[in-house]
């Protein structure tokens, strides 16, 4: 049996691809494992082989299940980066692969001693949280 894994469902496919296809490799070292830009299907996995993160079409899931049977509202995904330097590099990799910075880097005691984040919508609405501690 293998660990669950995140998956997005989007209304934007092509535009999230591309998004997580710049930001994952270099912020997490994932890799594209399956599907492409048209694909509406894409996972990318981490250096063991296992799974991180899969992009799919909502409208093909509300084929599948029909529409009442698909929670609408968008996912949350959590980025831990190593340093303070790294967190203001990975925003601006995020805002240039075409996210939308919503809270510039900042600390965040009262969530955890030393935690610094920022928050990014990705070019579908789903919240990105990158953090370092």
């Amino acid at each position: 049996m293998e660990p669950p894994y995140p998956r997005l469902l989007v209304d934007r496919y092509e535009r999230a691809f591309r998004f997580y296809d710049a930001v994952l490799p270099e912020l997490t070292g994932c890799t594209l494992a399956r599907g492409n830009s048209s694909s509406g299907y894409a996972s990318w996995d981490a250096a063991d082989g296992r799974t991180a993160l899969a992009l799919f079409t909502r409208a093909a899931m509300v084929s599948a299940l029909g529409e009442p049977n698909v929670p609408g509202g968008g996912g949350s995904l959590v980025l831990h980066v190593a340093t303070p330097q790294a967190l203001d590099s990975a925003v601006a990799l995020c805002a240039g692969a075409g996210g939308v910075v919503v809270a510039a880097a900042r600390d965040l005691p009262e969530w955890g001693a030393g935690l610094r984040a920022a928050h990014v919508l990705d070019p579908d609405g789903n919240l990105v949280e990158l953090q370092t501690y």
